[in-house]
């Protein structure tokens, strides 16, 4: 497909909503965790666990989504994902304790597995290789305006209606999302089923990937850029909350509305990558990204608030260019190139927003900043080799 054909605009527009529904279901709790908090007397930590068992789950579903993908195809296995999550958000909404909420969760992220690879795999597949970087651009977008809306919506709602009714109405929005995906969404042309492939096949494909390419630096690029982009949202509502700013649930919802620059980022972030490399976009956005925690330490909430959508504006953009690279270097079996990606992104995100509670008790927000901005030097070093790397190689 190309941009001049109808069917283009059709997937772009569908991809979209897949993405904003995954991202506003996966992050609507994210700013009720002081919420969970009071409501169920939980530490900082324990609460960052009902965003981190739906990442962590969500990151090995996705092992799983690939071969089932292969043999189901991408439309169907996307919508039921889609489908089941939106409920499994409800259902989470009016969970009766803590354990119930985690389980709930974890079996919500085990769903939204079949979205995030399966797409950027139909993408990969579907558009045409010059203009694969802006539409992988609009479908982080996607993930963009989902994640503000998510949190948005349910940081302000729950201060009108409470935490569970905002939780219900996200699941019900995201459930209108799914049904929309699937009438848009043309069907695959460059796929057929594979039927049962083996689990040999399989972990030679992965195999491949993980050690006969370049891709590992990517894979760790965006598993460090997502859990240094998580944990500061996570603590974020932790400080703001609290003297000497004491946010209102409200404001500290309105903050998130940052994400919309992360929508404008990632479509931009693709279009130059398509005209002057994504060994240039890459490490731009990263430092954008360091700059902005920098500027989060200051006690100015203005400041604050421009460091907030510094980092935002980078990470799209980073992770708009990682994923673009994976089906880019990935020469064969491109379903398990994403699906490993996506593993290490959202197990970067689990287990560093998590990590981040301890900093947090530990330092409060110097603590924070200090872990991520770790985690970003890496990240860069990682992403200054692999540019290297395809310099030599082209």
């Amino acid at each position: 497909m190309t941009r001049a054909m109808p069917e283009y605009r059709r997937a772009s527009l569908a991809l979209f909503l897949s993405g904003f529904a995954t991202f506003s279901l996966l992050y609507c709790v994210q700013p009720l965790l002081p919420v969970f908090s009071d409501a169920f007397g939980i530490t900082p930590a324990s609460s960052s666990l009902s965003l981190s068992v739906s990442t962590i789950s969500l990151a090995i579903a996705i092992l799983f989504a690939a071969p089932l993908a292969e043999r189901f195809g991408r439309r169907e296995l996307i919508f039921a994902a889609l489908l089941a999550s939106s409920v499994l958000n409800i259902a989470a909404g009016i969970a009766p304790d803590w354990t119930v909420m985690l389980v709930l969760r974890a079996l919500e992220g085990a769903t939204l597995g079949g979205v995030p690879a399966v797409a950027m795999t139909y993408l990969a597949e579907e558009i045409e290789p010059a203009e694969l970087a802006a539409a992988m651009g609009l479908y982080i977008a996607g993930n963009a305006l989902g994640g503000m809306i998510g949190r948005i919506g349910c940081g302000v709602l729950t201060e009108y209606v409470g935490w569970r009714a905002a939780m219900g109405l996200m699941g019900a929005v995201d459930l209108a999302a799914a049904v929309a995906f699937i009438v848009l969404l043309p069907r695959s042309r460059h796929f057929l089923p594979r039927g049962r492939l083996g689990a040999r096949y399989h972990m030679t494909a992965w195999a491949n990937h993980l050690f006969r390419s370049a891709l590992p630096a990517v894979y760790l690029t965006g598993a460090l850029l997502m859990g240094a982009f998580v944990t500061i949202f996570n603590y974020a509502g932790y400080r703001l909350t609290a003297p000497p700013f004491d946010f209102s649930q409200t404001q500290q919802g309105l903050l998130f509305s940052v994400y919309i620059f992360g929508v404008g980022a990632s479509s931009l972030a693709g279009i130059l990558s398509d005209r002057i490399g994504r060994q240039r976009v890459l490490p731009a956005g990263i430092v954008t990204m360091m700059t902005g925690i920098l500027l989060t330490m200051t006690a100015s909430v203005p400041v604050i608030v421009i460091g907030i959508s510094l980092l935002t504006i980078g990470f799209f953009a980073s992770h708009a260019v990682a994923s673009g690279w994976v089906g880019r270097l990935a020469k064969t079996d491109r379903g398990h190139a994403s699906s490993l990606y996506l593993l290490c992104y959202y197990m970067g995100a689990g287990i560093a927003g998590s990590a981040g509670g301890w900093f947090w008790s530990s330092w409060r927000w110097p603590g924070i900043t200090g872990f991520t901005l770790a985690m970003l030097t890496v990240a860069m070093g990682a992403a200054l080799w692999l540019a290297e790397r395809v310099r030599r190689a082209a």
